[in-house]
């Protein structure tokens, strides 16, 4: 039978040993000056262009001796052990990866048996969730060894293009607000336009978070710990009023799941014909109109959470802000100081 791979020498003494490709002419060095070895690099190259289907057993039967699972473990398997070291809303988030539609047929394939062509069909039929998660499972099995080496390459994964967000205008809030007959949402809706705190840090607020003598309100950021100072003003003072004053502000909101307070207001903005926002969308509006009026940044960040994506893309490129001249802020700061 004609073996496809060759080994030559160059040179005649000393010189490196080259596999040579009978059908495409390539010549590649094998990194070795010793016969020996460079003659089982060709035994072994032209024996797995022979037998592809025998090697890839072999291969299962050394790496089986250093892993008894290897050959049984499924991909739910794998999702089962990452579940398992989550904790909070990050474990709900997880454990509803495994009602996807899409990795339905990937659960139940052995790992190691799974091939390239399996993931990329999931990613089609799936959304950007899919891809991040499905990403993210491959990437753990790869980090535990339980993949010798990855099934698709990091510069090969599908682009992950999440869904274009924008912030919610100020027409849009106060249509909304007029629609609201429960003074409930109404209140929570309006201190989501005036601190741009997310949907769970308001739902979870306490009278006790309020200091009416300095108007300020703090908490602690549910997502991050890092509390929050923010001054209110009269609109916040007036919508607070309608508060309890003692014990939670909204006890009906605060038991309800983000998800479910998210597409309560999704059918409100649907039943107005509004498109394109969510309530994450009240903390872009925030942003936005901070670095409008010239909001510093710094002052930003504390009030949204330090890294906040909401700070970041306003302040970066979404705000319209006309640029004063140079002269102007002189005066200006001239001004101030001569008070």
């Amino acid at each position: 039978m004609k073996t496809r791979y060759r080994l030559i020498r160059r040179g005649i003494r000393g010189g490196a040993f080259y596999c040579v490709d009978t059908t495409t002419g390539k010549r590649t060095s094998l990194r070795t000056q010793s016969e020996e070895d460079a003659q089982q690099i060709i035994n072994a190259k032209n024996q797995a262009e022979h037998q592809p289907a025998l090697n890839l057993q072999i291969a299962k039967a050394y790496l089986a001796g250093t892993d008894n699972g290897l050959t049984t473990r499924t991909w739910k398997d794998a999702l089962a052990a990452i579940i398992d070291c989550k904790s909070g809303s990050t474990r709900e988030r997880w454990e509803r990866v495994g009602t996807d539609q899409a990795l339905a047929g990937l659960w139940p394939l052995v790992i190691v048996d799974t091939r390239a062509e399996t993931l990329f069909r999931a990613m089609q039929e799936g959304t950007v969730s899919t891809n991040v998660y499905l990403r993210r499972i491959h990437n753990f099995c790869v980090d535990m060894n339980w993949l010798a080496w990855p099934l698709i390459p990091k510069r090969q994964w599908p682009e992950v293009r999440y869904q274009e967000k924008r912030a919610i205008t100020w027409e849009e809030h106060c249509r909304i607000l007029e629609r609201e007959k429960n003074e409930e949402r109404r209140a929570f809706y309006q201190l989501a336009w005036h601190l741009g705190a997310s949907q769970s840090d308001i739902a979870l607020l306490d009278a006790s978070d309020v200091d009416w003598e300095a108007k300020v309100i703090s908490y602690a950021r549910k997502k991050t710990g890092v509390v929050a100072l923010v001054r209110f003003g009269p609109e916040v003072e007036s919508a607070l009023r309608g508060l309890p004053l003692t014990g939670p502000l909204f006890p009906y909101l605060r038991q309800v799941r983000a998800g479910d307070r998210a597409t309560e207001f999704k059918q409100r903005c649907h039943g107005l014909q509004i498109h394109g926002v969510t309530l994450h969308s009240y903390r872009y509006a925030w942003a936005e109109r901070a670095r409008k009026c010239g909001y510093p940044e710094r002052f930003a960040q504390e009030a949204l959470g330090h890294n906040s994506k909401a700070v970041h893309r306003a302040y970066a490129k979404k705000a319209q802000v006309t640029v004063p001249s140079l002269e102007s802020f002189e005066k200006k700061s001239s001004s101030l100081l001569s008070q």
